[in-house]
């Protein structure tokens, strides 16, 4: 045992004797101008302890001179550092003795800087001498001394605000530090400095033309990453920056995102440049913010009558589809398609020889929807428009309704001719023919404002005086054509007959549906108190066990659509409900929509983790509610797409029925091959429910986008499933739903480079994949209908660029792949791999347009939808 001590012993001796060797070899490798330099600071090291002041002062002097010129540009430790760095402690030493003075402050300065290189952790001696040294610039000492001296201010204002201590001296130093950054390009250390020390307005005494661009990218970025209301406060910093430099598309951006009717209503009055305003009035239309003009004619300060109708028109969409034909035209595909171009049933490989029996109503309804869903918009079809196909009467009552009010869809955004078609409807014998027109009414009007109300004139009697069908559509219609308008005539004629109580529970449903709707993201307190009042009252006479209950629950979800906290009253207030469970969790996860709450996802997953003894049909909503909140952000979205792998593997039924649907709203019009893939396994479950979500979610992932993977997906099911009419029935929808718009309709509830959430839209894609949940008893039973709340989320994917005369311009523009590029110096590109067009062009997921010219300044920084151009007054023709 001693001898295997003395050989340990040996072997540390040996490994002294190493280090000292190494030491050596490093003195030795010294050059003779490094040992000179080093002997000449430890000579002025010891003349800073002479007794003589004036020794000091000079020697002080030399030590500063020396480590100033030395960490201007510091791409390694300097040396004067490096050998400086022993005598720390010395000359710390030096300090606690010396009497106050400059001679102490000047050391205390010296002290700082070494400070940076001395080997204490958690140290914060860089700011402790700099708070009693001399008053001088902190950029005098360099870029990397500045920059630790704010990571120790930072932690020194969290440890004296927790322990209640004054920071006046540190706002000092803060004051001062943030010139300083911005000036040297270090804007994102400057905005995070401020943030950590809650004083965030200072920013704004600091930016300039040059530099708010980037510094309100990296604020915007930064917002998403921290809790509420930090992020209002930061947004509302951002906003002051585009207020201070005058730029006012991005910040009516900002105001949209903030969800500030008040503040947009500002902005857009505040706007005197007539063609800007014409810009935020596009931006305003795209996010359906209607009424800005309501409330007065102060709103409009112009004395020209007919500019004030140029705004009218932009803001209430109402030249979206002249603009949408002239796309169409441009693109050469304006002329109808059938739904065998859509099926493509040659190319299904279905054995020759069999024959099956085909449900023929059901084949036909697939049609309808089909139909509908690829000619919508265009305004032409080849089926129910054409008189001698008599297609209404191919179906069979609720079928007739949907038929009915495919004519909405297909003549959708332009009201005049299409509420004309329709109103010859309503003439009809058949009940069912007359309620689908009352929704096609409705789906005629969505996206669209329409001054003259039609829509409500036309739809009021039918709701009054109509029999139970055509009340409920007519309730759905007015929902659909006034989503987000929180149009009081709604309110006062729905709410009564919500109190009154005696319809059935699927009137009644309809009812707060189409309140939810009107009165989207509202978080209006008379609705909701009728709403809740309602729900008890039906609780106890166990009206709510049908599955059109999930209508009450999402009609009173909606009107807290992103509203958070606020959905807290209304939660609280159903605890008792038998349907608590489900009522909850459907109003919490719609509250918290787009916001990505990963403290809420948690508490999902864990009820998602639940195993209970019956099956229970609330897991579903939570699933759906993981989807809904992480949707805004893709690092979120990654991370949930994991966490349902082992939803699928250990989930209860109604788990995994719900996954599939939450996949393709997380991945909606976004046909990611992985996300494909999933779907495609799924789509051949042997759970029927689970297999009819997977491919509608095909059709959800590919919605207007036309992707021949999935077609082909898409057919080789509908041969697979040929003898069964309900699967074969949703195979046909995903086929309309991915050549929507004959691939030129988008889906996507955000917009503005995923910056803007438009509440109406989510709204519908919501209420949609909550009918989906029950397959068997509302899409493949009666409520079928319920599919065309998808129009809400409609909207061309296109950039259409105009002159300032609002005349169509051809312009050359790139269009690529996002790039990231916030915090990043210099002037990175914006997108990779990108091909140049001339517009109008169609923008798939992720992609970026830029204008591939200098001729013409656009007056949004974001090009897309529409986009009004000027000329570039420096431009200079190329010869």
């Amino acid at each position: 045992m001693s001898d295997s001590t003395t050989t340990d012993k040996k072997g540390v001796t040996n490994k002294k004797d190493e280090k000292s060797d190494k030491n050596k070899k490093k003195e030795e490798e010294l050059s003779e101008e490094d040992l000179k330099k080093r002997s000449d600071l430890e000579l002025l090291v010891e003349r800073v302890q002479d007794a003589d002041n004036n020794i000091v002062m000079t020697a002080l002097n030399a030590l500063r001179k020396e480590i100033r010129e030395s960490t201007s540009s510091m791409t390694s430790v300097p040396k004067p550092l490096k050998f400086l760095r022993p005598h720390f402690t010395v000359l710390e030493q030096t300090y606690e003795k010396m009497p106050s003075g400059e001679a102490k402050s000047v050391l205390s300065d010296i002290l700082s800087v070494l400070a940076m290189t001395a080997p204490k952790e958690n140290s914060k001696d860089c700011l402790k001498y700099k708070l009693s040294g001399t008053k001088e610039s902190v950029g005098l000492w360099g870029h990397e001394y500045v920059r630790h001296l704010t990571s120790e201010i930072a932690k020194e204002y969290n440890e004296r605000r927790e322990a209640d201590k004054p920071v006046d001296d540190l706002m000092v130093l803060v004051t001062e530090i943030v010139p300083y950054d911005v000036a040297h390009n270090a804007t994102a250390e400057a905005c995070d400095l401020l943030m950590e020390v809650e004083a965030l307005d200072k920013i704004l005494d600091n930016v300039s033309e040059s530099n708010y661009v980037r510094i309100c990218q990296y604020l915007q970025q930064c917002s998403n990453y921290v809790s509420e209301p930090e992020d209002q406060e930061i947004l509302n910093v951002v906003r002051k920056i585009y207020q201070k430099v005058g730029n006012y598309p991005d910040e009516m951006r900002i105001a949209l995102k903030l969800g500030d009717k008040t503040l947009v209503k500002q902005i857009f009055t505040r706007c005197e440049q007539i063609t800007v305003k014409r810009q935020l009035a596009f931006m305003l239309a795209r996010q359906q913010y209607f009424d800005v003009l309501e409330g007065g004619d102060d709103t409009m300060e112009t004395d020209n009558e007919d500019e004030a109708e140029v705004i009218k028109q932009i803001l209430y969409n109402t030249k979206l589809f002249t603009y949408f034909k002239e796309m169409a035209k441009d693109f050469k595909i304006t002329e109808a398609k059938t739904p065998e171009d859509i099926y493509k049933s040659h190319l299904e490989n279905v054995r020759s020889g069999i024959t099956t029996k085909v449900d023929s109503a059901r084949q036909n309804l697939a049609s309808t929807f089909v139909n509908g869903f690829v000619n919508c918009a265009f305004g032409e079809d080849k089926l129910i428009l054409v008189p001698e196909n008599n297609w209404l009467y191919k179906n069979r009552e609720h079928g007739m309704l949907s038929a009915a009010a495919s004519i909405g869809l297909i003549s959708m955004w332009d009201v005049e001719v299409g509420v004309q078609r329709v109103d010859k409807l309503f003439y009809a014998s058949e009940e069912f023919v007359k309620a689908g027109a009352c929704l096609a009414v409705g789906i005629v009007n969505s996206g669209v404002r329409d001054e003259f109300g039609s829509a409500l004139a036309l739809l009021r009697d039918h709701l009054e005086n109509g029999s139970q069908t055509v009340k409920l559509t007519s309730a759905l219609g007015l929902g659909i054509a006034y989503a987000g308008s929180a149009n009081e005539e709604i309110k006062e004629l729905l709410v009564p007959r919500l109190e009154a109580g005696t319809d059935s529970i699927e009137i009644l449903a309809h009812y707060a549906l189409a309140l939810g709707l009107v009165f989207c993201a509202s978080a209006d307190e008379g609705i909701t108190e009728v709403l809740i009042n309602l729900l008890i009252e039906k609780g106890e006479a166990k009206a709510l066990e049908s599955t059109y209950a999930r209508y009450l629950f999402l009609g009173l979800g909606l009107l807290y659509l992103g509203k958070q906290e606020l959905a807290e009253v209304p939660i609280e207030a159903l605890t008792l409900l038998p349907q608590a469970k489900y009522a909850q969790l459907t109003i919490n996860t719609l509250a918290y929509a787009g916001t990505g709450n990963v403290l809420k996802i948690q508490k999902l997953l864990a009820e998602c983790g639940e195993h209970y003894d019956t099956e229970v049909d609330f897991q579903g909503v939570a699933v759906l509610g993981i989807s809904l909140i992480s949707m805004a952000e893709d690092i979120g979205i990654d991370m949930v797409l994991r966490s349902f792998d082992h939803l699928l593997q250990y989930g209860d039924l109604s788990i995994r029925r719900a996954v599939p649907l939450a996949i393709g709203l997380l991945s909606i019009c976004n046909p990611e091959i992985s996300v494909m893939d999933t779907l495609s396994k799924l789509s051949h479950d042997h759970d029927a429910d689970v297999s009819m979500g997977a491919v509608f979610a095909l059709g959800l992932i590919g919605a207007g986008t036309n992707n021949s993977r999935i077609a082909q997906m898409l057919r080789g099911l509908a041969a697979y499933h040929y003898k069964e009419p309900n699967q074969l029935f949703i195979v046909r929808l995903a086929q309309g739903l991915l050549h929507m718009g004959k691939g030129t309709i988008t889906l996507k509830p955000f917009h503005s480079e995923k910056l803007l959430l438009n509440p109406v839209a989510l709204a519908g894609i919501t209420v949609v994949l909550h009918t989906c949940l029950d397959f068997k008893n509302l899409i493949l039973s009666k409520a079928h209908y319920m599919l065309y709340l998808l129009c809400m989320a409609m909207y061309p994917r296109m950039l259409m660029t105009f002159d300032e005369k609002l005349e169509p311009l051809t312009v050359s523009v790139r269009v690529g792949q996002a790039v990231d590029v916030i915090g990043q110096a210099g002037k990175p590109k914006t997108i990779t791999g990108f091909q140049t067009h001339t517009t109008p062009v169609l923008l798939a997921h992720g992609e970026r347009a830029e204008l591939a010219t200098d001729e013409y300044i656009p007056y949004s920084s974001v090009l897309e939808g529409f986009v009004i151009l000027r000329k570039n007054p420096n431009h200079k023709i190329k010869k």
